[in-house]
């Protein structure tokens, strides 16, 4: 007969199609998906749910700002004319307000040393007191919840405003638990007894103060508000002004608004708002009032030196004043000439101007060395008139001696009176310019109590959630495809076993339905049936057991007798659905079929079929029933069913008996088949007792859930009986899966038979 080409349009459904393992299947890893969907679900719930967890428990965290302006302004009080100028920039600031006299003084004046909370039940304590004074404004306090009074559940609130303790319990945790009426008691932990003693008793409003035995340290207590169950405990600790600042500066952050704009925002974060309001707009102020300070500052060293020289001065201008009175007392009056005069006017002047020269210098000396340019520009000031002071001092000595005296106390009086009138000058000019300095930094906006957290970002973390689930969960979907290699190919089994694949049966659906329906139906002791060869006959499942159907008619060519033991290498693979719908698929063809449940430990068959259990095989093998006694006639099936009986003590002795072999010998003589079910074969040895008397034995596996090693050892086993195997039917292919086929013994027969129609 001439070799006939196969045209693919005529292919069955479950003909095995060739894969490319070099190109990424998709379709397979779509099955991969389907096949692993509750595992992707349920992880993705899992972890949406640890995201709700996250969002009802994390602690919300709110946000306060404040902007300042600072204006790059040059010093306000040069020490002396042409003196450098220092512009101040926004980055200085910036480092200024982090700095530890800011925020420890800030720390001091909000007692932010001082740590005072209710203690909150483990994990969700915190978030349930929270819910809790949403919905009560009225100070209410909450009840306890699972009887744990020690615990603050809502409402608790404490103010302590003095809490000294000493170096050596900075940084201790201490207990205070509620008492009646506004007492308190503080309490310690005893790290070698490992227990809690009594440190001091106290009262709201009231200092509470107490000597440490053995020491001349105490600790002082004042709380100035305690609301709260008796019984209920609060943590009480006093940090070290480092950690305090430390702590303050990580949770404040200060920077630019846009570079070169000079406006500077600083903002805090915290679970308290009003503390984070309350914190910023105390920094500010203490900012803004130190850099008025520093700016005024020159001026009151200034003003310092002028009120130290002003008394000296004084005590010059009386004392030259005295001796020009006591000089003209003595001598008389005594008339200048013009041109004495002018000399005189002259040595004032210049002696007036180094005078004050030599001031400025001293006072230059302070911040500078002398080999500063500006103190070497005074000095050649100093020099340039001191030598015009010398020349007048040489017209003044060719004068007479009388005029002399005069001259000197004169230019003495007016050089003083000059030096003293010019220093009370400039040191009122300091007073007003003192008092009337402003800062180069202002606060344009103060902090505001904020309404709406920041964190945690609830949408955020639930989308987050949400992929991260979906993600592990395809993960973990790859990973137990790689860990556990069962056989999802069945050319695979050929390959290793040359065993034939018979049929390859789809994933139904609809099967899954009805288990469901027959488990309530068990439940409920309802008597419908529930077979998908009878509900579907289109299903895809029933078409693969049709090809079943006749690939077997082909191998009971040679066959002994009728016999068809199913089996398959561990329970839960569909072996009970395989036997009950190849019987119907066998008997719609015109077939007269006996289906027998041969598993006598753990069979099933009578609930699917809506019968009793008993009687059955058991009592007929024990010969205690007839077998029309034993037999179900089942009409919708057009078959018949012998289900398990009583399940005995002994299955397999009880088939080893001769008279299964003598009852199967008979009843298969008025039937086209009789199918067998047996248990297991990797779980006991009735299926090898069972398979001896059969000409036909096939095996089903599920498709992905048994390895390799599990399906030689089954096969080991059977023939090691002397059980022939002649197929497997590889069951429940996922739908999206491209592993269609009836392998090779299967396609050797559809292509012959093809030929021969052809």
């Amino acid at each position: 007969m001439p070799n006939t080409i196969l045209d693919n349009s005529k292919v069955p459904v479950n003909y095995p199609r060739g894969q490319d393992n070099d190109k990424i299947d998709l379709v397979e890893i779509f099955s991969i998906f389907i096949e692993n969907k509750w595992l992707i679900v349920f992880t993705t719930i899992a972890a949406l749910a640890i995201g709700f967890g996250i969002t009802f428990i994390a602690t919300p965290v709110y946000q306060a700002d404040a902007m300042l302006q600072v204006e790059e302004k040059k010093s306000s009080q040069p020490l002396y004319p042409g003196a450098l100028d220092v512009q101040v920039t926004a980055m200085a600031e910036i480092h200024l307000m982090k700095s530890r006299m800011i925020l420890g003084s800030a720390v001091k004046n909000l007692n932010l040393e001082i740590i005072a909370e209710p203690k909150y039940f483990p994990v969700i304590g915190n978030a349930i007191a929270r819910r809790f004074q949403q919905r009560h404004v009225n100070n209410e306090v909450s009840s306890p919840l699972f009887g744990q009074k020690q615990y603050a559940w809502g409402g608790e609130a404490i103010r302590v405003d003095t809490f000294t303790v000493p170096p050596t319990w900075l940084g201790k945790e201490l207990i205070l638990i509620a008492g009646k009426q506004g007492h308190y008691r503080l309490m310690y932990k005893d790290n070698d007894k490992g227990e809690f003693l009594l440190l001091l008793e106290g009262e709201v409003g009231k200092l509470a103060r107490k000597q440490l035995e053995n020491t001349q340290q105490s600790i002082a207590l004042f709380v100035s508000l305690l609301r709260a169950r008796p019984d209920t405990q609060f943590r009480i600790m006093r940090q070290s002004l480092s950690d305090a600042i430390s702590f303050l500066s990580e949770h404040v952050q200060v920077a630019e608004k846009d570079k070169n704009t000079g406006i500077v925002e600083f903002t805090m974060q915290s679970a308290n708002p009003q503390s984070a309001e309350q914190t910023l707009n105390e920094i500010a102020n203490i900012y803004v009032r130190q850099n008025v300070e520093q700016k005024s500052a020159e001026a009151q060293k200034t003003l310092e030196f002028l009120e130290k020289q002003l008394p000296l001065l004084k005590e010059q201008v009386e004392a030259s004043t005295d001796a020009l009175n006591s000089f003209r007392t003595i001598k008389g009056s005594v008339d200048l000439d013009i041109e004495t005069q002018d000399v005189l006017k002259g040595v004032v002047e210049l002696k007036t101007q180094i005078t004050l020269l030599e001031q400025k210098r001293d006072e230059l000396r302070t911040k500078f060395t002398q080999w500063h340019p500006s103190v070497i520009a005074i000095e050649k000031q100093i020099a340039r008139l001191q030598s015009q002071f010398n020349s007048h001092q040489k017209q003044i000595e060719i004068l007479p001696e009388t005029q002399q005296v005069i001259l000197r106390l004169s230019s003495d009086v007016k050089v003083n009176t000059e030096l003293y009138n010019t220093l009370i000058n400039n040191a009122q000019t300091l007073r007003v310019s003192k008092a009337g300095t402003v800062g180069n930094v202002r606060i344009v906006d103060y902090a505001e109590l904020p309404t709406l957290p920041i964190k945690p970002k609830k949408v955020m973390i639930l989308v987050f959630s949400f992929f991260l689930g979906l993600i592990s969960g395809i993960a973990l979907a790859f990973i137990r495809k790689a860990l556990y290699r069962g056989v999802e190919d069945p050319d695979l089994i050929e390959k290793h076993l040359n065993i034939p694949v018979y049929a390859t049966i789809p994933h139904s659906i609809q099967q899954e339905k009805f288990n469901i329906m027959l488990k309530k139906a068990y439940k409920q002791q309802s008597n419908k049936l529930s077979i998908l060869a009878l509900e579907n006959k289109d299903d895809l499942a029933i078409e693969s057991l049709r090809s079943l159907r006749t690939t077997l008619h082909f191998a009971f060519l040679e066959a002994q007798n009728n016999i068809i033991m199913i089996t398959g290498p561990s329970p839960g693979i569909g072996k009970s659905f395989v036997s009950i719908n190849l019987a119907t698929v066998l008997a719609d063809a015109g077939k007269k079929i006996l289906l027998i449940d041969g598993d006598l430990r753990k069979g099933t068959f009578h609930k699917s079929l809506a019968v009793n259990r008993e009687p059955g095989l058991s009592e007929l093998i024990s010969n205690t029933i007839s077998l029309d006694t034993a037999m179900h006639k089942i009409p919708m099936t057009n078959f018949d069913f012998i289900s398990t009986g009583a399940i005995p003590p002994n299955p397999s002795e009880l088939l080893l008996h001769e008279r299964f072999g003598n009852l199967l010998a008979n009843i298969s003589k008025h039937y086209d088949h009789v199918i067998i079910d047996s248990p297991p074969v990797l779980a006991v040895t009735d299926a090898a007792i069972i398979g001896r008397m059969a000409s036909v034995t096939l095996m089903v596996v599920k498709a992905g859930q048994h390895p390799m090693r599990e399906l030689e050892q089954s096969t080991k086993r059977l023939t090691q009986a002397g059980v022939q195997l002649k197929g497997f039917v590889f069951n429940d292919v996922p739908e999206a899966s491209s592993i269609y086929g009836y392998g090779s013994y299967g396609r050797y027969i559809y292509q012959y038979s093809y030929q021969q129609s052809s």
